[in-house]
């Protein structure tokens, strides 16, 4: 059932197609569209709405830059997406002067910082549409304005209350989708722009969840990623309030779903009751992203992280003992102000201890807004490179060590798709996130297969299917 608000939108996306139809007959052609995602899960999530709703008021998507309407969904996490963002929209100014009918939109959490849209007014005034990640459900009515008013369109909001999770959604696989579970963060790691630019956590409700998994399950999904900024937290704002570990609980029930992943995990209050309904899942996939950051109690007190060192290697641990075929992947940031050498050698130390199977590594971001932003202890760039390097070494050698205990098992592997290097092998993932490559029909896409794994290339598998 709609809400008012996805009532409305639905009913701009009315006015749309037929707006989309006589600018189709005066061109003689489709209008095409480019929606391009910069960032995580969640964005990616977004830029499927937005492609739905495109699609359904009448463009064809296209890959090209010079597309009749061109939407970039931006990322704010590091200095360096906006800088790409801005190098991109500096690309179609060319295409916009060659094509009157050329639009271009920006959405996402780099649009919800201030300095930003003052940089897009004075440099980019070529931009036709820009909003934020709390007003994405309005699309369609802003699309409609877009092209209706003979102005730039440009509409932030600071927060909201409202959650459209039932507008138009074009996936990019048919077996596997996101869904968003809750919205906003309430942690504020002092390093860290998304409390500023997703807002304070909402959760969705657990029945409206359940519900979109079985349309999603009933259209073909296998495999569900239930996404949140920390999932943890899910059902903590609700009237009712439901833990994470009791909502997994209901989506193992939906029957024909085979796979359920989350992410992300904060350490802090990952609690023992999640860990049992992991253990004793047989859908929840056995991979867990638990975000260290840094290996030194120090420094992520700096942080605002809310767990030490121990407390961490603890937790991660208890997870390995319960669940022994867990896979663990981690963030870490290096550079972080105030960081020596005996804090990086911490950071190593707790990758020794839990063994990771991968880890993201990152040099440290300043982001303007944030409490280390102002921090006067910046490391300089050729002792954090140093350091980076150090720890990136050890996280490869360490993951490969623990990617190396699959070979020679048979393991259940969901075909994803081609692979691009090679058209006579399909791309996998087993349930602990690993990549396998095997020969088979593209029939097997979508489908869970056995596969041995044969042959170890340091981060992927070769494989057979049994």
């Amino acid at each position: 059932m709609l809400n008012r608000e996805e009532e409305i939108q639905f009913e701009y996306i009315d006015k749309l197609k037929l707006i989309v139809e006589e600018k189709k007959k005066a061109l003689g052609r489709a209008l095409t569209c480019q929606v391009t995602t910069f960032g995580c899960q969640m964005n990616a999530r977004d830029s499927e709405k937005l492609l739905g709703v495109l699609k359904t008021v009448g463009f064809e998507e296209t890959d090209r830059d010079d597309a009749d309407f061109v939407i970039y969904n931006t990322c704010t996490v590091r200095d360096n997406a906006n800088q790409r963002v801005y190098g991109r929209l500096g690309a179609l100014k060319p295409y916009k002067k060659n094509n009157s009918e050329m639009k271009i939109a920006l959405c996402g959490c780099m649009t919800q910082e201030k300095s930003v849209i003052e940089k897009l007014k004075k440099s980019y005034n070529f931009v036709d549409l820009i909003f934020g990640t709390h007003n994405i459900f309005c699309f369609p009515k802003l699309l409609y304005r877009m092209y209706t008013e003979d102005k730039p369109v440009v509409e932030v909001w600071e927060s909201t209350d409202v959650i459209a999770e039932n507008l138009p959604v074009e996936r990019k696989y048919p077996f596997k989708s996101g869904i968003n579970i809750m919205f906003g963060c309430n942690n504020f790691c002092t390093y860290c722009i998304v409390p500023y630019v997703r807002g304070r956590e909402r959760s969705r409700k657990p029945e409206e969840i359940i519900e979109e998994i079985r349309s999603l399950v009933a259209d073909g999904v296998v495999e569900i990623m239930l996404l949140g900024q920390n999932v943890n937290s899910y059902g903590k704002n609700l009237e009712t309030p439901v833990s994470f570990a009791e909502l997994l609980r209901r989506v193992e029930e939906i029957e024909g779903l085979e796979r359920i992943r989350f992410m992300t995990s904060h350490p802090k209050d990952l609690s023992d009751e999640l860990i049992e309904v992991m253990k004793d899942s047989k859908k929840i996939c056995r991979h867990i992203h638990l975000p260290l950051q840094s290996g030194s109690s120090r420094i992520l007190k700096t942080m605002n992280r809310c767990y030490d060192k121990e407390r961490y290697i603890d937790l991660a641990l208890k997870i390995r003992r319960e669940i022994p075929d867990i896979s663990i992947t981690t963030d870490i940031i290096v550079g972080f102000p105030g960081e020596e050498y005996s804090d990086v050698l911490e950071t190593i130390d707790v990758i020794d201890r839990v063994r990771f199977d991968n880890a993201f590594t990152f040099i440290y971001s300043k982001r303007t807004g944030t409490p280390a932003a102002r921090m006067e202890n910046q490391v300089d760039e050729a002792t954090v490179k140093k350091h980076f390097d150090m720890v990136l070494k050890k996280v490869q050698d360490t993951a490969r060590k623990q990617l190396e205990r699959f070979e020679g098992q048979v393991l259940t592997v969901l075909c994803e798709g081609v692979n691009e290097q090679d058209e006579a092998f399909l791309d996998g993932r087993t349930s602990g996130n690993t990549i396998v490559h095997f020969k088979g029909g593209r029939e097997l896409i979508g489908k869970l297969v056995d596969v041995k794994l044969t042959d170890f290339h340091g981060f992927y598998y070769d494989g057979e299917i049994i």
